[in-house]
């Protein structure tokens, strides 16, 4: 766990952090968002060690960043935007040099080097100079790198920028396999990467921090109401008001209707988090109207992101 409290970093007159708070809790993946000089990379510097605050503190798990650097800084494994490669060594040669670093046991390093390789699937390059690997595979190694000394906390920056959709996919997967047993911060400006693998999202903005929730909490608080979008085939009039005599739902309004397919916009009155779908989805399978497509209409990261960052909103 990462615990972070009213966390201030001065450059003469200027505070490029604010009195930032939040925690990231075991087993968790954390996106860690904000516009550019916004202060999310100087809070990424103090929480590994690179950088000192002007007050405030980072305990990680327990211990503080600045009173127990060596203890602190040995439960955290740090994915910078630049992965720190030496391209003229080969991975094998490269992994057992960080080994050095970071003080490994000969006796454990073999052990420990064979699982991480196989986790981040680097298995068949191994043998191979860095400066010829793919750009996914350099991401990879980075990784890697930065799983070695068994930390509990992996801290992420930008793990895809640069690589293809099918290497993001791939890095995506390990991500999420890595969250298991790790907690892990990542920061992306790929904002569909952090929908897809985070449980929470913290988002700054001129070095405050501006929500922090889950997606879903944040969209639903931002959009004043919940709403889906159904597709069905039967008769839009009966079906609409039949959808109304639903408990929760304010509103069914017809979106299209032809002689194939019909669409309402379903607006969920009362408490946001309650789920309709399923009182839904037993009332048109009564009325033997199939049900073709449910999706919700609740924002998009990027519409959340760009509604607090740029003065709009804040959650």
């Amino acid at each position: 766990m990462i615990e972070i409290n009213n966390l201030v970093k001065r450059y003469g007159d200027k505070k490029a952090v604010n009195g930032i708070s939040f925690t990231v809790n075991d087993d968790e993946v954390l996106g860690f968002l904000g516009p550019n000089g916004a202060g999310k990379s100087t809070t990424m510097n103090i929480i590994t060690g690179y950088l000192s605050s002007t007050s405030g503190s980072v305990k990680v798990n327990g211990h503080d960043i600045l009173e127990e650097p060596e203890l602190a800084k040995k439960e955290i494994g740090y994915l910078p935007e630049n992965p720190p490669l030496y391209t003229d060594m080969t991975v094998d040669e490269y992994l057992d040099f960080i080994c050095d670093i970071k003080g490994v046991a000969k006796a454990k390093r073999r052990s420990q080097l064979e699982k991480i390789v196989s986790l981040v699937k680097i298995s068949d390059v191994t043998d191979r100079l860095i400066g010829n690997l793919s750009k996914g595979y350099k991401q990879r190694v980075g990784i890697a790198q930065a799983m070695v000394g068994n930390p509990s906390i992996l801290i992420l920056d930008e793990p895809t920028v640069g690589l293809d959709p099918s290497q993001i996919i791939e890095i995506r997967r390990l991500i999420k396999s890595l969250a298991k047993s790790h907690s892990i911060i990542i920061s992306s400006h790929i904002l569909s990467e952090i929908q897809e693998v985070a449980d929470r999202v913290v988002i700054i903005n001129h070095g405050k921090i501006a929500a922090i929730d889950t997606l879903n909490d944040l969209s639903k608080r931002l959009s004043g109401q919940t709403k889906l979008l159904m597709t069905f085939r039967g008769p839009i009039k009966e079906c609409s008001a039949k959808i109304r005599t639903i408990p929760g739902i304010s509103s069914a309004v017809p979106k299209l209707a032809d002689s194939k397919v019909s669409q309402l916009e379903i607006s969920i009155s009362g408490d946001k988090t309650t789920d309709i779908r399923t009182a839904v989805f037993f009332m048109m399978a009564q009325e033997g109207w199939p049900i073709l497509e449910m999706r919700s209409l609740d924002p998009t990261l990027e519409e959340v992101f760009l509604n607090i960052t740029e003065g709009k909103g804040r959650a």
